[in-house]
């Protein structure tokens, strides 16, 4: 199967920089495939689980805001935070479900209230994503 190469950069380093097979990205407007020769394209991310295809097993990232650029030269996504989901206690997610359901219930007006049921639902997308 053809490759491209792709990097996945968080501010805080260089997570990958590989020639790949496939990469599954999570777009706001939709999750999409990168293969070789992709047309062109620029994404903002939402977030979910990125997941890169090559040589080695199939990786999977937990990332949460940034962009994703494909351009004749590959795939590059600028994470504003990744973390490889092997990394992440099951335990954080659901803690963080209960207090994104506690933020609901203490919420003083609609728009902090929306935006703790928005956090609930990227939080339980994510479980679902990671098979938890």
């Amino acid at each position: 199967m053809p490759t491209f190469h792709f990097e996945l950069v968080s501010p805080e380093k260089l997570l990958v920089s590989s020639d790949v097979t496939q990469v599954d990205v999570p777009g706001e407007e939709g999750e999409f495939g990168v293969f070789a020769g992709h047309a062109p394209y620029i994404a903002t991310l939402k977030p979910g689980v990125l997941r890169i295809y090559g040589e080695d097993v199939p990786k999977a990232f937990v990332v949460r805001g940034g962009f994703a650029e494909v351009n004749p030269d590959g795939l590059t996504v600028l994470a504003e935070h990744a973390v490889l989901a092997d990394d992440l206690d099951p335990a954080v997610i659901t803690q963080a479900i209960k207090d994104a359901e506690e933020d609901i219930a203490d919420a003083k007006d609609d728009a902090s209230r929306d935006k703790a049921r928005e956090r609930l639902e990227q939080l339980h997308r994510l479980q679902s994503a990671l098979g938890q």
